[in-house]
């Protein structure tokens, strides 16, 4: 991760908070996180899990996306690659792409994701909700629960996002994936 991704998150998660009227302590009561903890994520001293993220994000009532996403617009029916919007995961090795402008009032998040050989989830991580995927290129290695399962190009996966979950590219071939999470999470 970039130190810039990192000021970016951290620019986002400081405006959020603010924007809620909340303290330092009033967010670190809510997560159970400490005050000098969230200092340092809004600060860009530290780069914070996805899973802490998340509960940060529950805790402002915002979805985890919105600390990611460039920007967010109407949806266009149609959209083309260019205007995909990239999503900045701490720790994850890999090109995310939010292929919808906005997830407001939807049902699914859908992704386009590229993986280089050896990116990786950076955690296992669980969720409400369901995951789909359609590997196109590549071969992903995907561990839900405690089992674990090649997915190779043309094929498809689909699993609880309750279960914990990660994945992984272990080839040498760039993995391209189209992913749909729904409810959209983040």
């Amino acid at each position: 991760m970039t130190t810039t991704d990192t000021s970016y998150i951290a620019t986002r998660v400081r405006e959020t908070r603010l924007e809620k009227q909340l303290t330092l302590k009033d967010l670190a009561d809510r997560t159970g996180l400490s005050r000098s903890y969230l200092s340092q994520i809004e600060t860009g001293k530290c780069s914070p899990s996805l899973a802490t993220l998340k509960r940060i994000a529950q805790a402002l009532e915002v979805r985890t996306v919105d600390f990611f996403a460039d920007e967010l617009l109407d949806d266009p029916i149609v959209i083309g690659r260019d205007e995909w919007i990239k999503v900045r995961l701490p720790g994850w090795e890999a090109d995310v792409r939010q292929i919808v402008r906005t997830v407001s009032n939807k049902r699914m998040q859908p992704f386009f994701t590229e993986i280089e050989p050896g990116g990786r989830s950076r955690e296992p991580y669980s969720h409400a909700g369901e995951e789909f995927g359609f590997v196109l290129e590549g071969e992903l290695t995907i561990t839900v629960g405690d089992r674990t399962h090649q997915v190779g190009e043309g094929l498809a996966f689909y699993y609880s996002s309750l279960l914990p979950h990660s994945w992984e590219n272990k080839g040498n071939k760039k993995v391209r994936v189209v992913w749909v999470v729904t409810p959209p999470s983040w």
